[in-house]
C-alpha cells in the first residue's frame, strides 16, 4: 500500500523542485524565514508506495480503508520537530511507549474492508471513526487494567505490552499503522459507526472534540462563570463549541493567533483577543473579565482575578505564565495542549492556590447524565444538530501532496489553515 512513513531516511527536496540539496542545507535556508518549514525539510519521513499492507494484527482486529484523516497538532509537531528549546536536555519518560518506524494519523474516518476471524459487531462496508488508544482490549490483555476497567483508556497500564509493538495509540506503534496510508488496522473496540446524517467532513473532528470534552467536563466551569480558551486551533475551537452547548451561561474568551481562527471562534459565540505580546493578553483578559491588575517589574498579575478556568491548548511557557496570572484565586489551569518540556515562572500558582491539572485525551465521559465514549457523545451531538464545526476543516490534500499539506500548517497566517486533512475519497 501507499503510506507516509515516519522514522526513516528523509527524501531531501529543494523548495524550487530539485533534489540536489541536502536536508541540512534546505533547513538552514528555510529556518531564516520559518523554522517550521526548516523542520519539514529535515523531517525523517517519506512517501513509500510499497509499504507492507497491515493485515489482521490479532483475530479480533479488522482492516479499514481511510476516507479522511486529519493532521493532529501532536502529529505536526512531530513532523516539524517543534518541541521547544528544552527538548535536547530533558529526558522524556514516554520514550518507552513508542516504536519506529510509524505511519502517523489517528483522526480517521474510514470504511471497514476486512474482518478478522473473531471480529464481532462490525460489517464490511461500515463507515467508522477511530478511537486510537492501543489499550488493554486491542492488545489482547485480560483481565484489563484498573484504568481500562473504569473507561480511562488514555491511562491504560499496557501501552508497552506485546504482541503489538509499544505505542500509546494508532500511529505511535510500528505495528498499528495509522491513517496516513491506504489501509489501516484497528481492533473492533476502537471503531465507532458514523450515523448516515454525519458527513465525513464533520466526523473527522471526533478525536479533537473528545479530547476537549474530557478536558472541559472533568474540569467544568462554575455556573455563570468566566473561562479563557488559550489557542484557537482545532482543540480551542472544539472547546468553545463544548462550552456553548453544555455551559451556555458561561462567558468564553479565546486567545487566537490567526484571523481565520478568530473568525471561527467569534462565529461560535466567543469573545476574542490577540495572542501577543503577553502583556497585552493579560491586560485584555483582565479588562474583559473585570479583575484587578497588579503591576510588577515583569508581567503583571490579576489579583483578585475573575477568570475561573483557563483551558490551555498550547502548553508553552508563555501560555502557562499568562494563564496563571489572569486566573482568580483557586482557579484552575488545565493543560490540554501538547508541547515540549518547559520551565516557567509559577509564583502565581502557589500564591493564588491555583489548581494546575493535566488532561490526557479521552475515554468514557459523563455528559448530561449519560456515560459513554467521548467519540459517541460527539457523534450524537452532531446528529442532533447541537454541535456544528463546519468551517474548521479548511484544507484537504491527497497523500502525494503531503509536503503542501504541512506547508499550509507552517504558514497559517497566509493559508488560513485550521484543520488540514488527507483525503482518500
Amino acid at each position: 500500500m501507499k503510506a507516509l512513513v515516519y522514522g526513516v531516511r528523509p527524501e531531501p527536496r529543494d523548495p524550487a523542485g530539485g533534489r540536489d540539496r541536502s536536508a541540512n542545507e534546505i533547513g538552514a535556508s528555510a529556518a531564516e524565514a520559518n523554522p517550521l518549514l526548516a523542520g519539514l525539510a529535515r523531517t525523517p519521513m517519506r512517501l513509500d508506495p510499497d509499504f507492507p499492507d497491515p493485515g489482521i494484527l490479532l483475530p479480533d482486529w479488522v482492516v479499514c480503508r481511510p476516507r479522511l484523516t486529519g493532521i493532529c497538532g501532536s502529529d505536526s509537531k512531530q513532523v516539524f520537530g517543534d518541541w521547544g528549546e528544552q527538548t535536547a536536555s530533558v529526558d522524556n519518560p514516554m520514550k518507552g511507549f513508542f516504536s519506529l518506524p510509524q505511519v502517523l494519523g489517528h483522526e480517521v474516518v474510514a470504511d471497514v474492508v476486512e474482518l478478522g476471524p473473531r471480529a464481532r459487531g462490525l460489517s464490511v462496508g461500515d463507515r467508522v471513526v477511530l478511537d486510537p488508544w492501543l489499550s488493554c482490549a486491542p492488545r489482547g490483555v485480560s483481565p484489563v487494567c484498573p484504568a481500562c476497567a473504569v473507561g480511562d483508556l488514555s491511562l491504560c497500564w499496557s501501552f508497552d505490552v506485546g504482541p503489538i509493538a509499544p505505542g500509546i495509540h494508532t500511529g505511535t506503534s510500528r505495528d498499528a499503522s495509522g491513517g496516513w496510508a491506504e489501509l489501516m488496522p484497528a481492533h473492533t473496540s476502537m471503531l465507532h459507526r458514523v450515523p448516515d446524517s454525519v458527513p465525513d467532513e464533520l466526523a473527522v473532528f471526533a478525536d479533537p472534540f473528545a479530547v476537549m470534552l474530557h478536558a472541559v467536563t472533568r474540569n467544568p466551569p462554575p455556573p455563570g462563570g468566566k473561562v479563557m480558551v488559550y489557542g484557537a486551533g482545532a482543540l480551542g475551537t472544539c472547546a468553545v463549541a463544548i462550552l456553548r452547548v453544555l455551559y451556555p451561561d458561561v462567558a468564553v474568551l479565546v486567545v487566537a493567533r490567526f484571523d481565520a481562527q478568530a473568525d471561527l471562534a467569534t462565529s461560535l459565540g466567543a469573545a476574542v483577543i490577540g495572542h501577543a505580546p503577553a502583556l497585552a493578553v493579560i491586560e485584555d483578559a483582565v479588562d474583559w473579565s473585570g479583575g484587578r491588575l497588579r503591576a510588577s517589574d515583569g508581567l503583571p498579575m490579576a489579583f483578585p482575578g475573575a477568570i475561573d478556568v483557563v483551558y490551555d491548548t498550547i502548553g508553552k511557557r508563555e501560555t502557562f505564565e499568562v494563564g496563571a496570572r489572569v486566573l482568580r484565586a483557586r482557579g484552575r489551569l488545565v493543560k490540554a495542549g501538547v508541547h515540549g518540556p518547559t520551565f516557567w515562572e509559577d509564583t502565581p500558582l502557589y500564591f493564588k492556590e491555583i489548581c494546575f491539572v493535566g488532561s490526557n485525551a479521552f475515554g468514557f465521559e459523563e455528559v448530561e447524565g449519560r456515560r459513554q465514549h467521548g467519540i459517541d457523545h460527539y457523534l450524537d451531538l452532531v446528529a442532533a444538530g447541537r454541535v456544528d464545526l463546519t468551517g474548521m476543516l479548511t484544507h484537504r490534500f491527497g497523500l502525494d501532496d503531503w509536503r503542501a499539506a504541512f506547508t499550509a500548517l507552517a504558514t497559517q497566517e497566509e493559508s488560513g489553515a485550521i484543520k488540514v486533512a488527507f483525503d482518500f475519497r
